[in-house]
C-alpha cells in the first residue's frame, strides 16, 4: 500500500512516498520530492502549480492515504492565509483523485517519530533517516518533514497512535 506524507507550503511543498507492507508492520521509502514555486509567480499561479505537480505525483503512485501536516498558528495573518490556501488546494487535490486523507499537527507527528512532542528539526531528521533507512544529508527540511509526516500515518494506520497521542 502506498501512502504520502505532504508539508505544505506555497514555495515549497514536501512530498514523501512512502510504501506499507501487507501486514502493515513495515515501510519503506519510495521517493521524495519538494515541489518548488518561483517567488515571483502569483499566489494562484503557485497553487496551480502545486495541484498540478500533485495531481502528477498522485497519478504516478496512486497512494490510498495521505497525510497533512496541520498548520500551525502564526502571528503573521498573511503567511497563515498563504499557508491555509495552499494546504487547501493540497487537500482538494488529493481528495479529487479519491485519497483519504489525515491531518497531524506538527506535536503528533514529532511525538509518533521522535518520541517527544517539542523535538526540533535536526531530531526529527535523524530519526527519519533511521526509520526509513536513508540519508537525507543535502535534502531539504522539507523533505524530512514530509516524510515524517508519512511515518506519523504509516504508524497511525498500523494502529499504534492513537493510545500515543490521545
Amino acid at each position: 500500500m502506498i501512502i504520502f506524507g505532504i508539508d505544505p507550503g506555497l514555495n515549497k511543498t514536501g512530498v514523501g512516498v512512502l510504501e506499507l507492507a501487507d501486514n502493515n508492520n513495515s515501510f519503506r521509502c519510495v521517493d521524495y520530492t519538494v515541489l518548488k514555486n518561483k517567488s515571483s509567480l502569483s499566489t494562484i499561479d503557485k497553487i496551480a502549480e502545486i495541484t498540478d505537480s500533485l495531481s502528477k505525483y498522485v497519478k504516478r503512485y496512486s497512494p490510498l492515504y495521505a497525510a497533512v501536516e496541520e498548520s500551525f498558528y502564526s502571528v503573521n495573518v498573511k503567511t497563515a492565509i498563504s499557508l491555509g490556501m495552499a494546504r487547501g488546494a493540497i487537500i482538494s487535490t488529493l481528495l479529487s483523485h479519491s485519497v483519504k486523507v489525515f491531518q497531524f499537527t506538527a506535536l503528533q507527528i514529532k511525538k509518533s517519530v521522535v518520541g517527544y512532542g517539542k523535538a526540533d528539526k535536526n531530531q526529527v531528521k535523524k530519526m527519519v533517516e533511521m526509520q526509513l533507512n536513508i540519508s537525507l544529508d543535502n535534502v531539504l527540511n522539507d523533505v524530512s518533514d514530509a516524510l515524517a509526516c508519512g511515518i506519523c500515518l504509516a504508524i497511525f494506520l498500523k494502529g499504534k497512535l492513537y493510545d500515543k497521542l490521545y
